[in-house]
């Protein structure tokens, strides 16, 4: 090969002898010139190639080995890896891999040992011993002008390109000879997995379709095994793809359900757009369910209550789509997420001790006895008075110089009452005295004071009066969880002013726009109240542990045959008129003659004492007034008939605890003594001769002693639990212990559907919270001047920013 010359065969004539001579000695050493610098590309290419393949071996090698070690893993945790949705295939696939695994290890043990790969190694160390045979037929014709070849095709040099299958390269291994190959060439036989290579790249020549090409592999076992596997992974279950869309009665149902807040302030009551919706799904009543839930919960579908039905139905047909709905135009999503996997649960009320009120003393006993349970961490959020509206508030001019001094009072009042020390915060909001509603107004924004890592539960008592004048954040932006507890019935009372009709009717659609902006859930004592959305009745407060202790007590001295109850007939009230008093003045006037002989002892004080004692003494009744006085004090113990004809109060408190110290009570047919009516010693009158008879028969009896059952349905334990079903808080809890089993089958309903209420809740929170911006307009309504952000006494007392600094004059 290295003494290759070439030989000229063209004749020239002889008229050009000198010329073709000069041609023939130049051309030659061209030519040779060439082709020695050719040849040493060729070797040098050769060698980079040998050293490339010799990687190529190595890398060969290992691949084989982690090959092998990764199917041994995979044999491994395929027999302890299980699914539900794959249980038919799951024992083929693992014979099917196990009967792969021995061909696979004796193809790693022929091809990763040491013998092949040193036998390899020394074929491709050694680059003298194999021969290359280069065919230059090639670049010989390319040096003449034209020539022919391969059965008369043409070849020219410069325009026309040289086919470079006319090169042809052969590999000799050591040992073989330089017998013909199959196509009667001189070579030798390959290497068994390149020839395979080379006769697959042969096919790929011929010019076929891609059915042609992949159609042997569609029906490979392999490729079948795989295609079956990856159905089996499939989580999400056929029946998914043939959820039916909405119809036109379906989106005008849910459209309807969800307009249900708009229609509501517009007059529309919520028991029309129940029928409404109930009419418009009566026709698809039975088959809501059928395509919506692929196991078919026949409890589920035979449940009669069509807004579930149609929240279900909305939501599989969402899931179907993919569609996930994360929130709402108006909400904020930045909540407390509890770390210590313990609840918060903040109680803000309107009312504190001393001042002796349903929404002071009520919430203090809640706080106690939630915290009690350990469940949850609690927090008791009361307003702060300064000195100037204490000695209007507080009784006998019992003042507090700090929040730390009126924080003892308070706890050492109810550690008294309880017997035990509960273990929760205690922090103060600024608020002012308002004389013409005879009540406390919060100033500037509440929520501020309660921190961001224990917004999680806001439970509100009187959630309308803490939010009429509320110039802040909204209540459910804060708080995971909003709870509202109403205690008063203010239209009672408003109805009762001057121009009471027209004021009640504002006061109840402003009522209704805050419990929709500011609360999730409403719990009403009694049905006395307004009817609040989101509202359900349920009487969740107790009474003071020391009363059911009195009640024992007296039931144990008659038990031994002493006298527990030397005296007759009582009334206890914060005298003002809307408590009772007009009624009891009316009664007692019209049968002074069938009462003549009763002497009714009243105690209370308030800002319309003076009036009523007037009145009485002008009618000439026969009432003893005293100074008001706790109902435990042990002056009240020997009365036996408690008498309280006020038709105004939501649910009163001293009735329950006259009842819980075995004491009568006559009291109105009222909804607001629904709950005491069940009492054997309640006796209730619908008019004022049922009165009259109700008191003698009272005075003329003794009271029944209270059983077991009946003294813990009055107890602050029974009303915790009443209150934890009520206002959702086991639910909650239960969700916190389900987050940590998840259910894969489980349809969350509050994430899947777009809430059109909560949009529309939330306009109405805007809406008021611009009212309430306004200086003017709160004026307009009855506010305190300057009482939309707490003044420099306040700053000063509760160790705030001063009020420029929190408020300052350029601002939006």
């Amino acid at each position: 090969m290295n003494n290759f010359i070439p030989q000229a065969t063209t004749s020239v004539s002889p008229s050009r002898t000198s010329s073709a001579t000069t041609s023939a000695v130049g051309s030659p050493a061209s030519a040779l010139s060439f082709i020695s610098k050719g040849w040493r590309e060729v070797k040098d290419s050769a060698d980079a190639d040998l050293q490339l393949m010799k990687d190529r071996a190595n890398s060969f090698k290992n691949l084989a080995s982690s090959f092998d070690r990764e199917l041994e893993n995979f044999i491994n945790s395929a027999s302890s890896f299980s699914v539900p949705a794959i249980k038919s295939t799951t024992n083929s696939e693992i014979d099917f891999v196990k009967k792969l695994q021995p061909k696979l290890s004796e193809f790693r043990r022929v091809y990763s040992s040491p013998e092949f790969s040193r036998k390899v190694l020394e074929k491709w160390s050694r680059p003298t011993r194999p021969r290359i045979r280069i065919d230059l037929s090639a670049i010989r014709n390319a040096i003449v002008e034209e020539a022919e070849v391969d059965g008369g095709e043409r070849v020219r040099v410069g325009k026309n390109r040289v086919r470079f299958r006319e090169f042809k390269w052969d590999w000799k291994g050591e040992g073989e000879g330089e017998g013909e190959s199959d196509d009667g060439e001189e070579g030798f036989k390959d290497w068994e997995p390149i020839r395979a290579l080379k006769t697959k790249l042969k096919d790929f020549e011929v010019k076929k379709s891609p059915d042609e090409i992949f159609g042997a592999w569609k029906n490979n076992e392999l490729v079948e095994k795989l295609k079956s596997s990856l159905k089996a992974f499939r989580w999400e279950s056929q029946d998914s793809k043939e959820v039916p869309p909405l119809d036109v009665p379906e989106l005008l149902a849910y459209f309807v359900r969800q307009s249900e807040p708009f229609l509501d302030q517009l007059g529309v009551r919520k028991d029309i757009c129940d029928k409404i919706v109930g009419s418009l799904c009566s026709k698809r009543k039975n088959q809501l369910l059928l395509h919506s839930l692929s196991g078919g919960d026949s409890s589920v579908i035979e449940s009669d209550n069509v807004n579930d039905e149609l929240d279900l139905r909305i939501a599989s047909v969402l899931q179907s789509t993919g569609h996930h709905y994360d929130g709402g135009f108006w909400s904020d999503f930045v909540k407390h997420n509890p770390s210590d996997k313990k609840r918060h649960v903040a109680i803000v009320t309107t009312a504190s001790l001393p001042w002796m009120t349903g929404t002071a003393v009520n919430p203090l006993f809640r706080a106690a006895y939630l915290a009690k349970s350990a469940k949850q961490k609690v927090t008791l959020l009361v307003p702060w008075l300064c000195k100037s509206d204490q000695e209007l508030v507080y009784p006998n001019k019992l003042t507090f110089n700090s929040p730390e001094e009126q924080e003892l009072y308070i706890k050492n009042w109810l550690e008294e009452r309880t017997g035990f020390k509960a273990d929760f915060k205690i922090f103060f909001y600024p608020g002012k005295f308002s004389k013409e509603r005879r009540s406390i107004i919060p100033t500037g924004d509440t929520t501020q004071f309660i921190s961001s890592k224990d917004a999680d539960i806001a439970i509100l008592e009187e959630p309308e009066h803490l939010n009429w004048y509320h110039h802040g954040k909204r209540w459910t932006d804060k708080f995971n969880h909003v709870v509202g507890v109403v205690h008063t019935n203010y239209l009672e009372y408003i109805k009762r002013e001057k121009n009471g009709a027209l004021q009640a009717f504002f006061v109840n659609h402003i009522n209704n726009l805050i419990a929709r902006a500011h609360c999730h859930k409403v719990l009403r004592l009694s049905a006395a109240t307004q009817d609040l959305p989101k509202s359900i009745v349920c009487n969740v407060h107790g009474v003071n542990p020391k009363f059911i202790e009195i009640g024992e007590k007296l039931a144990s001295e008659r038990a031994a045959g002493q006298q527990a109850f030397s005296k007759g007939a009582y009334f206890l009230g914060k005298m003002v008129w809307a408590k009772g008093y007009r009624e009891l003045i009316n009664l007692l006037s019209k049968h002074k003659n069938e009462l003549d002989s009763l002497k009714l002892d009243v105690f209370g004080h308030g800002e319309d004492a003076q009036e009523v004692q007037s009145t009485a003494k002008n009618l000439n009744l026969n009432l003893n007034f005293q100074k008001g006085r706790d109902h435990a004090d042990d002056s009240l113990h020997g009365y036996k008939v408690f008498i309280n004809p006020s038709v105004s109060d939501v649910l009163c408190t001293a009735t329950a605890e006259a009842l819980a110290m075995g004491k009568f009570v006559v009291c109105a047919d009222h909804p607001s003594n629904e709950f005491f009516t069940s009492f054997p010693n309640c006796f209730t009158y619908k008019t004022s001769e049922e009165f009259v008879a109700k008191v003698k028969e009272a005075l003329a009896k003794e009271p029944q002693p209270l059983t077991p059952e009946q003294r813990y349905r009055l107890s602050w334990e029974a009303a915790t639990e009443r209150f934890m079903e009520h206002s959702d808080l086991e639910k909650l809890l239960e969700m916190d212990q389900n987050r940590l089993k998840p259910n894969k089958n489980t349809m969350i309903k509050s994430v899947s559907l777009p809430n059109l209420s909560d949009m529309v809740d939330g306009g109405m929170a805007f809406a008021h919270f611009c009212f309430t911006g306004s200086e003017l307009l709160r004026l307009a309504t009855g506010a305190i001047p300057g009482s939309r952000n707490y003044d420099k006494q306040h700053s000063k007392d509760l160790n705030l920013l001063p009020p420029q600094v929190d408020d300052p004059i350029y601002h939006w």
